[in-house]
């Protein structure tokens, strides 16, 4: 499991500079621009410990003498999206950051805590076989395989439980 978005994902994280890095990387490689405000936007994603919508971002980003607009924040995260840098939780319609590779055609698991807002990011090998048998049944093919679980995670639970003690 990759805890993108726990409370471990503070300001300071060994994941901020990783995200950072492997944007720069992979921009090298295939000959892309890694753009001020695209770096800028995958750093605001990267350095909070929650999911953040495109408004949050392009208000955080926005100062007394620059407006970042919106739109803008959407097309660097369309960006970072299409090329694995970040993340779209749907239900949230929010970013996280992915300082790690994926193979292609992998899918993720995000398990999303009700509790404490936090989204853990993992792979399954049972979940992909079983979604891979369901969609060839249905002769559908996938543009994506993302799956969303919310939930509670551990920490949470464990708390509660001892609260109730």
């Amino acid at each position: 499991m990759h805890d993108h978005a726990g409370p471990a994902q503070a300001e300071g994280c060994g994941h901020v500079p990783a995200a950072i890095a492997r944007a720069e990387q992979l921009c090298r490689e295939r000959a892309l621009h890694f753009t001020k405000l695209r770096h800028d936007v995958l750093l605001a994603v990267a350095e909070t410990a929650r999911p953040m919508g495109a408004y949050d971002i392009a208000e955080r980003l926005s100062g007394p003498d620059r407006r970042v607009a919106a739109v803008s924040v959407y097309r660097a995260l369309d960006f970072l999206t299409e090329n694995g840098l970040v993340h779209r939780i749907a239900s949230r319609n929010a970013f996280v950051s992915c300082a790690h590779e994926h193979d292609a055609g992998e899918g993720l698991v995000f398990l999303i805590c009700r509790s404490c807002g936090g989204i853990d990011e993992t792979t399954s090998p049972e979940i992909e076989a079983g979604l891979g048998r369901t969609l060839e049944r249905a002769g559908f093919r996938p543009a994506s395989r993302i799956l969303e679980v919310e939930g509670e995670c551990g920490a949470c639970h464990e708390r509660h439980a001892q609260a109730s003690r």
